[in-house]
C-alpha cells in the first residue's frame, strides 16, 4: 500500500468511526428534541395539527441517521474494493452480515422511530376531529412508510455498492491496462 493509499485508508476509517459515533449520539438528542417540541407545541397549539411540528423533528432526525448510515456503508464498500483483500475487516463484516442477518442492532433505529411516530399520533387519535384524524393519520403513515422503504433500501445497499465499486475498479483496471 502506497503512502497515499495508507493515508486515505486511515482517513476513511476515521470518517466511519466518527459518523458511527455521531449517529449513536444523535438518536437520543433527536428524541429529546422531539419530546420538547411535542410538549411545547401541545402547550401552545391545542389542535391536533400541532403534531406536525414534532413529526417533522422525527422525520428530519431519521433522515439524518439514514444519511449517516448510508454514507458509512458506502465508504466501507469503497475500502473493501480499493484497499482490502479477502481477509480485511470490511469483507469479513459484510460476509457476517449476509450470513447472520438480524444478528446485530438496527443501525437506522427504525423501530424506535416508528414507535416515536406512533406516540406522536396519540394526541390526534385522542382529541382530533374525524377529518383531522384522517389527514394526520395519512401524514404519519407516510412517515412510517418512508422509514420502511429506507430500511429496505439499506438492506440491499451493501451488495449494490459493492457491485458498483467493483465495476468502477474493473473499468479503471481495463483502461489502465491498455
Amino acid at each position: 500500500m502506497s503512502e497515499r493509499q495508507a493515508t486515505e485508508y486511515a482517513a476513511l476509517r476515521e470518517t466511519i468511526r466518527q459518523r458511527g459515533t455521531a449517529r449513536m449520539a444523535l438518536v437520543p438528542l433527536i428524541f429529546i428534541g422531539w419530546a420538547a417540541t411535542a410538549i411545547a407545541t401541545a402547550a401552545i397549539i391545542t389542535v391536533a395539527i400541532s403534531t406536525l411540528v414534532p413529526l417533522l423533528v422525527l422525520v428530519a432526525g431519521f433522515e439524518t441517521v439514514f444519511a449517516l448510515h448510508i454514507n458509512v456503508e458506502r465508504i466501507g464498500r469503497y475500502l473493501q474494493v480499493f484497499h482490502e483483500g479477502d481477509d480485511g475487516w470490511e469483507q469479513v463484516a459484510m460476509t457476517f452480515g449476509q450470513r447472520f442477518r438480524g444478528a446485530g442492532p438496527d443501525p437506522l433505529f427504525a423501530q424506535l422511530f416508528v414507535f416515536g411516530i406512533s406516540l406522536n399520533f396519540l394526541p390526534v387519535a385522542l382529541g382530533g376531529e374525524l377529518p383531522e384524524i384522517l389527514v394526520l393519520a395519512a401524514v404519519h403513515l407516510f412517515a412510517v412508510f418512508r422509514i420502511r422503504m429506507a430500511h429496505a433500501a439499506s438492506r440491499k445497499q451493501r451488495a449494490d455498492d459493492l457491485q458498483r465499486f467493483q465495476t468502477i475498479r474493473d473499468e479503471r483496471l481495463a483502461t489502465h491496462s491498455k
